[in-house]
Formats: C-alpha cells, sequence, structure tokens
C-alpha cells in the first residue's frame, strides 16, 4: 500500500467516490480508524478534503460506506466459488464453506480493516444496519446451500442450522485471519467442512475435490 498523493486527474463521480472508500480502507488496515483522518484520506485519494463532502455527508458516513464495501467484498470473494462449483448440493456447500476459510476471504489485513470497524456497530445504528445487512446476506446464502441438501428439515430447523454453522465459520476465520501461521496449508478449511457437516449429519469432506498442491 503506498502513502504517495496520487496525481490528479479528471474521474467520474463514481470512480471518485470508489477511490475516497478504498483510501479509507487501505488507511484502516495501515493504522487502525485514527489513521484514516478526512486529510489522510483526502491525500491518500488525490483530492482535496474538502471534495470529500461532496460525495459523503460526514467522516462517518464515509466510514460507513467503507465497511459495508469491506463486507460486501468479503461475501463476494466468499460466493464466486459457487460459479464453478458443480450442481450437487453437497458439493456446493462443502465448496462455499472451504472457501470461507481461505484466503482472499481469509486475511489477516482484512481481519484488522473490519476490527477497525466493528467497535462503531454498538454505537452507531447506521453501522449496526450495515452489519446486520452483511450477516443476513451471507447467512441467507448458506441457509439456501443447506436447504438444498437431500435432507428433511423445515424452516425453523434450516435457520437454526445455518445460524450455528455461519458462527463455526466465523471464529475459524477470525482466528485463521488472526494467525494464519498457527494452522497448517488446507486446515482450518478441512476442520471448517468437517464442522459444518457434522452439525447438519452429512459428510461434506466426501463432496471436496481431490487435494491439489496445498487445497483441501
Amino acid at each position: 500500500m503506498t502513502t504517495e498523493r496520487r496525481p490528479y486527474k479528471r474521474e467520474s463521480e463514481e470512480t471518485r467516490r470508489d477511490a475516497l472508500i478504498a483510501a479509507a480502507l487501505e488507511l484502516v488496515a495501515e493504522g487502525g480508524p485514527k489513521a484514516a483522518t478526512v486529510r489522510a484520506i483526502a491525500d491518500r485519494a488525490g483530492v482535496t478534503p474538502g471534495l470529500i463532502r461532496h460525495y459523503f455527508a460526514s467522516k462517518e458516513d464515509l466510514t460507513r460506506a467503507a465497511y459495508l464495501r469491506l463486507m460486501d467484498r468479503m461475501t463476494g470473494d466468499n460466493a464466486d466459488v459457487l460459479q464453478d462449483a458443480p450442481e450437487d448440493p453437497c458439493a456446493r456447500l462443502a465448496a462455499f464453506v472451504a472457501a470461507s476459510l481461505r484466503p482472499p476471504v481469509v486475511d489477516p489485513l482484512r481481519l484488522g480493516v473490519w476490527a477497525g470497524f466493528i467497535h462503531g456497530v454498538r454505537r452507531d445504528e447506521a453501522m449496526r444496519a450495515i452489519h446486520q445487512q452483511s450477516y443476513f446476506a451471507y447467512r441467507d446464502l448458506l441457509q439456501s446451500l443447506i436447504a438444498a441438501l437431500p435432507r428433511p428439515a423445515d424452516d425453523a430447523r434450516l435457520r437454526a442450522d445455518a445460524i450455528a454453522c455461519n458462527a463455526v465459520i466465523d471464529g475459524l476465520w477470525l482466528e485463521g485471519s488472526a494467525l494464519p501461521e498457527g494452522f497448517a496449508p488446507g486446515e482450518l478449511e478441512r476442520i471448517g467442512v468437517s464442522a459444518v457437516g457434522a452439525i447438519l449429519g452429512v459428510n461434506l469432506t466426501e463432496c471436496l475435490p481431490t487435494p491439489t498442491g496445498d487445497q483441501i
């Protein structure tokens, strides 16, 4: 991540707004929330501090947009694996869980940014709403994959299973991102897939592709 001011060039409003969000995320990743001052964000994005108000009503508004971008990006990176996953419901769920527990989703920098923002969820209703939206989006996707499995389950059971499986994935993601050197290649993925399968009463491990390199 560079700390040099980006050269000025004429860009669309959407591009400039995206640049401000990206700058905020970079600065939080490098030095925590205190590093993401209005001036530092403007310098990183190559604009004047006053121009930020043209795109965001306040620094808090920019912070919320950055948090939403982070969460959407992690869910999107995770869901990308489904584009090439087999049609078999078991294989699709196994692939999704495994992707949740390896890079780019598991990443120390992303954990640092997430940790920098998460305290705002308790004191800012707008941040709380973003967190809720992101959590439900991921959990609903996970629940839809669970619902496709060939096993009897009513809506209440599916909801409970999705909550439990999500909790397992979140815990492993947290530790894997905080201490990546503490786990062997593929270990988090194997544990996560096995644990989710145990919760659901399905052998998900056998649904995974044959290991290659440092994959499962």
